[in-house]
């Protein structure tokens, strides 16, 4: 029988998985990734403000892998080799037909010091040191800031923070103690979030001032103390710094027998086929992909890519070309914990919908919506 594996167990593979079998793909899907269960970061950034806790947050996955017919394998990828046939794992060396490499991406800790700076989407147990660390705090300064791949632009994640700023502005003046704290954010471009349209940029900094947020902007990161962050352009004192490296591919690249860009990421084309490598795909923060500079790394576009990849899979197993190129999209709500600004970006127009209350909500709901299928 045909084999199918797909590494990792986060959006882009469990999309990819659908997609396969609403096709009438029938060959044996096997996914070999460290974790049987989604956690679904997007919600992390309500955890410091109690909305979430952390159990919500984490989806076992048994369900869905036994309805779609998915043998599992708990281990973690060595490396690749014979031109992807071969996947070498801590728990054996597994072949396929077909592989899809949805594993995700790798923050870059390069900067000296990043130890005292604390990265939210690393996964939930950050968004619970946040919340701990929160708590504690009697007053101070808490800095937030983000950074990008000098070597692949699209490889950054800047949402969170905005979302992670805002919040915990929200919940210190719900609390009572807002005065007793300065927030301040940091970033090296001078209009942080281009990715999500100029607008939004404009939005987010009036937001920034109307909060009283400062800014420190447009600086290049040299490094961090356990009590400030130093830039090329002066310091920030700091009590708690929270900062989103740029990002680069999952670490078993480096012994594997595949194609990187420049960034450290698997060198895809507009189809996800990997450069060079018949049968080989990959979707998410994985890839390397050709598209608008704006063109995000989030679970949504991770989505569009692994619709685009299994209809190609489906494709090369039935014996035609594979034609479907996946969609640059990004939609995005910055939420406040009490509202949201939404952002949606494609080919043709750049849209800002400003802060509402039911953005927050919609939010809210989508996450219901998309854990549904998985409970």
């Amino acid at each position: 029988m045909t084999t199918i594996t797909i590494l990792g167990s986060g959006f882009g593979a469990l999309t990819a998985i659908r997609s396969l079998r609403r096709r009438g793909v029938d060959a044996e899907i096997v996914v070999i990734s460290p974790r049987d269960a989604l956690h679904y970061l997007p919600s992390s950034i309500w955890l410091p403000a109690g909305l979430r806790k952390a159990e919500r947050l984490k989806v076992p996955l048994s369900r869905f892998f036994d309805k779609h017919r998915v043998k599992f394998v708990k281990a973690s990828v060595l490396h690749v080799e014979e031109g992807g046939r071969s996947v070498v794992t801590d728990a054996g060396t597994f072949r396929n037909d077909q592989l899809l490499i949805a594993a995700g991406g790798r923050f870059l800790k390069k900067l000296p010091g990043i130890e005292h700076a604390l990265t939210p989407c690393e996964g939930i147990a950050v968004g619970e040191e946040i919340s701990r660390r929160l708590e504690s705090m009697q007053g101070g300064t808490i800095a937030v800031g983000f950074a990008a791949n000098p070597n692949e632009q699209q490889a950054v994640r800047g949402g969170p923070m905005f979302e992670f700023l805002f919040i915990i502005d929200t919940l210190l003046r719900r609390q009572g103690r807002r005065e007793r704290f300065k927030l301040v954010f940091f970033n090296p471009s001078t209009r942080p979030g281009q990715r999500l349209g100029e607008k939004a940029v404009d939005g987010l900094l009036k937001e920034m001032a109307a909060r009283g947020i400062e800014t420190h902007l447009g600086h290049k990161l040299v490094r961090f103390e356990a009590d400030r962050v130093v830039t090329e352009g002066g310091e920030v004192q700091a009590d708690l710094i929270l900062f989103m490296p740029g990002m680069t591919g999952p670490a078993f690249l480096a012994g594997s027998d595949l194609p990187l860009s420049p960034g450290g990421m698997i060198a895809a084309d507009e189809m996800c086929r990997v450069k060079d490598r018949p049968g080989v795909w990959v979707v998410g923060d994985s890839g390397s992909f050709p598209g608008p500079d704006w063109m995000p790394k989030q679970a949504h576009q991770a989505d569009l890519q692994a619709e685009a990849a299994a209809e190609n899979i489906a494709a090369v197993l039935a014996g035609t070309e594979p034609q479907r190129k996946f969609r640059p999209e990004l939609i995005c709500i910055v939420d406040t914990l009490d509202a949201g600004m939404l952002i949606f970006r494609n080919a043709k127009r750049n849209i800002l919908l400003p802060k509402s209350r039911i953005f927050h909500w919609t939010k809210r709901y989508f996450e219901s919506h998309y854990l549904k299928s998985f409970r």
